[in-house]
C-alpha cells in the first residue's frame, strides 16, 4: 500500500507548525532537496535521502558540506528541547537517525503496519507500507 504527500502539503504543515518556509522539491528517486533562508547568508539548499529503513528507524544522509553539517547539529540541538526532538540523532559520515517509533502517536501507527520504503517523484513525497496482519 501507499501513503502519498504533495510537497505543497508537507511545505504547508512545516509553516503552520514552525513558522519557517522550507522549499522542497524532486532531487532524485530517493533524494528530496530542501531550501531554507538563511539571514546574512541567502538561501541553503540540502539534499536528504533515504538510505535505509530499519523497522520504525529511517537513516538518512544529506549532503552540503561542513556548513550544512554544522546548521544541522545546532539546529537539532535546539530540536533536542521540542516535542519530537529526541526522534532525531546524527550519526557519523553525514548521516541522521530518524527513530520514527519512539514518537507516541506514530508509535500507534507502527503498530498496524511495516514501513518498507520512501520515496520522490516530481510532486510526490511516497510511503510505502504494508498493513500487519490482525
Amino acid at each position: 500500500m501507499q501513503f502519498r504527500l504533495t510537497y505543497s502539503e508537507v511545505e504547508k504543515l512545516i509553516s503552520e507548525k514552525s513558522g519557517k518556509e522550507l522549499p522542497m522539491c524532486f532531487g532524485g528517486p530517493h533524494t528530496l532537496r530542501i531550501s531554507h533562508k538563511v539571514p546574512l547568508m541567502g538561501s541553503v539548499g540540502l539534499d536528504i535521502t533515504v538510505e535505509q529503513i530499519r523497522g520504525t528507524d529511517v537513516i538518512l544522509s544529506f549532503g552540503g558540506g561542513a556548513a550544512i553539517e554544522y546548521m544541522l547539529r545546532a539546529a537539532l540541538s535546539q530540536a533536542k528541547n521540542q516535542p519530537g526532538g529526541d526522534m532525531i540523532e546524527m550519526l557519523g559520515g553525514n548521516q541522521l537517525l530518524l527513530a520514527l517509533g519512539k514518537n507516541p502517536n506514530t508509535a500507534g501507527i507502527f503498530e498496524r503496519i511495516d514501513l518498507q520504503d520512501i520515496h520522490f517523484d516530481e510532486q510526490t513525497i511516497m510511503i510505502d507500507f504494508t498493513p500487519k496482519s490482525f
